[in-house]
């Protein structure tokens, strides 16, 4: 039997500040069943404050402490395994705002740096990919991502992620990441169960995505399924090396994942 529930966000539940077709039911319905319910985002630019607001510009009533980004999930890495370090961000400065609060670290010397933070960066151009290639020539250096997505939904269609900006740095370095963050990484997994606080055989993972949140939900034992409402068409699944239990047009159809009909 269920006993919560992981939704992701954006290509799930919302697109930009719109509630997308059958959210509305599929939110419902979980509430009616009482269930616990967190939702994750892989975004690594805003706190959960700032989701807050934005189900609420959707029609939502979502708190934040409901709420798990991978900003969330960066910091929580960050401080433990490289608390004291200098970190060179090539991101956006909402996630330098979060990582200055959190205590960590910034600088922008490369000589200095002692891990280099790769994320989605919307000004991300070829001297800052130089700069980032300079940082990594020592090896010494860490390479820490914030998250995979290669492609991610926006108001105004699909955007290049932080995958796109991850994968530039790594093949003029000519070196993978050490890690790279959010869902479906080991340290996601940790905090998302450590914050809803079920056990994995009991929960659901919703989302739009197979590389992330599918196989986030398959490597923790959780029931999966996929909506359509996101980045995933036919072909995706067709070729996916991770599988759904099951796959749904919407959040409305809900009711058909066994403990929740």
């Amino acid at each position: 039997m269920l006993s919560g529930v992981i939704f992701d966000v954006d290509g799930t539940v919302v697109r930009g500040d719109e509630a997308l077709p059958g959210a509305r039911a599929g939110l419902d319905l979980v509430r009616d069943r009482g269930l616990r319910r967190l939702f994750v985002s892989n975004n690594p630019t805003k706190p959960a404050a700032a989701y807050e607001s934005r189900f609420a510009r959707a029609g939502f009533d979502v708190s934040a402490d409901e709420i798990l980004t991978a900003a969330t999930v960066t910091t929580t890495y960050l401080d433990e395994h490289y608390g004291d370090d200098h970190h060179f961000v090539v991101g956006e400065e909402g996630l330098r705002a979060l990582l200055s609060e959190a205590g960590l670290s910034l600088t922008t010397d490369p000589d200095e740096a002692t891990v280099l933070l790769a994320s989605i960066d919307r000004a991300f151009d070829y001297d800052e990919l130089c700069t980032a290639m300079r940082v990594l020539r020592d090896d010494s250096v860490a390479f820490v991502g914030t998250d995979p997505d290669m492609v991610i939904p926006a108001a105004e269609g699909d955007i290049p992620g932080s995958g796109a900006v991850i994968h530039a740095i790594a093949g003029v370095a000519g070196r993978d990441p050490d890690i790279v963050l959010g869902k479906p990484s080991a340290p996601a997994r940790e905090l998302v169960l450590s914050t809803l606080g079920v056990d994995p055989r009991e929960c659901l993972v919703v989302g739009d995505r197979l590389d992330t949140d599918i196989a986030f939900g398959v490597n923790a034992g959780m029931t999966t399924a996929l909506v359509r409402t996101g980045v995933t068409d036919d072909a995706d699944l067709d070729a996916a090396d991770v599988e759904p239990d099951y796959v749904l047009d919407s959040l409305a159809d809900l009711g058909v994942v066994d403990g929740l009909g």
